[in-house]
């Protein structure tokens, strides 16, 4: 993936859903200690609070920010692994590998990022892991668009990480559901109440583009990408074959905030692979220096492409009056590539 952003969402009419009730994707956490007595003694976290403080969110924002230039300016991952994890740790990640690779002493034309404006959805949540949601404008991409970032942290003890990004038009942005005092509602990963389950969308949109169906509203991730992988599958002299997988758990989690108008906005992550093999006395000519950076293996007739993508996706309440999940936006990255 670029670290220039482009919108890549579907524009549709929003519809109204039937509201429902979300809970919490984590039950308690118990840990056992021992005492010096010897007794067991039980410290549950059952108690639902806040995932972060407000100023905890500005201040993860703001380090993220800070790794991010770091890493993007001398090319080496390193600078920012501990503040990226999941599918944005996997796809800026070998976008720097490739810019070392192509670009030793580092980034020739470095552009910091600036994220302002920032708007934090805190969900109410017991036990761990704990994530949030920061909104912001940014001065990258176009000036109509707003950066949406998920932040996970497994513990008290550990660093608030990046693990989503994703970029939507601003009037795409929804309204989130919250309470009194401005904390958001969380799904469930197995939420009963939603068209799709979070974490079966990652199987279901494999599924939709291996077969197709209607689970999925049309648009450029769906009905488009079938129609473009069908095109190029095969042409002469070349064949192409896809295999796309789900990655559900740890980082790679999904997560989902319940919106106001009774819908949840989740996000999830799929790798997909890509297959190139050519016929007999046919060449395959690489000329893209992202692809020749991460190349592993001898390319000879063959060349497999991986890619990790992030998804942000309206799911619907069951019962509402339409039960299409829709896309609004898919971030993808080169993360891998074979020669054989």
């Amino acid at each position: 993936m670029s670290r220039d952003r482009r919108v890549r969402g579907d524009r549709s009419t929003r519809r109204l859903r039937s509201r429902s009730r979300f809970a919490l994707a984590t039950g308690a956490v118990t840990v056992l200690s021992l005492t010096a007595s010897g007794c067991m003694v039980v410290h549950g976290e059952r108690e639902i609070v806040p995932t972060a403080t407000r100023t905890e969110a500005a201040r993860a924002l703001s380090d993220f920010t800070t790794a991010y230039n770091k890493a993007d300016k001398a090319y080496d991952r390193s600078l920012d692994a501990g503040h990226v994890t999941g599918p944005l740790s996997d796809i800026d990640g070998a976008k720097l590998d490739a810019g070392h690779e192509n670009s030793p002493a580092g980034n020739p034309a470095p552009a910091p990022l600036e994220l302002t404006d920032a708007k934090f959805t805190i969900p109410e949540k017991a036990g761990w892991p704990r994530w949030f949601l920061a909104d912001t404008q940014a001065n990258k991409g176009s000036g109509d668009t707003r950066w949406l970032l998920v932040f996970t942290r497994g513990s008290a003890n550990d660093v608030w990480q990046a693990s989503y990004l994703t970029v939507l038009a601003t009037d795409d942005v929804p309204e989130f559901e919250k309470d009194a005092d401005g904390w958001a509602q969380p799904v469930t990963a197995d939420d009963a109440a939603l068209t799709v389950a979070p974490d079966k969308l990652g199987q279901a949109y494999a599924t939709y583009l291996a077969s197709g169906g209607d689970t999925f509203a049309p648009g450029a991730h769906t009905t488009e990408w079938r129609a473009l992988r069908e095109k190029n599958a095969s042409k002469p002299g070349l064949a192409r074959q896809y295999v796309d997988e789900p990655l559900n758990s740890g980082d790679y989690a999904p997560v989902g905030l319940r919106t106001t108008d009774g819908s949840a906005l989740v996000f999830f992550t799929t790798r997909h692979y890509e297959k190139q093999t050519a016929a007999q006395g046919v060449d395959l000519n690489v000329t893209d220096a992202n692809i020749k950076a991460l190349m592993t293996g001898e390319l000879k007739q063959s060349l497999t492409l991986e890619f990790v993508s992030n998804e942000a996706v309206l799911d619907p309440a069951k019962g509402s009056g339409d039960q299409q999940v829709e896309f609004l936006s898919r971030v993808q990255g080169l993360t891998g590539a074979k020669g054989e």
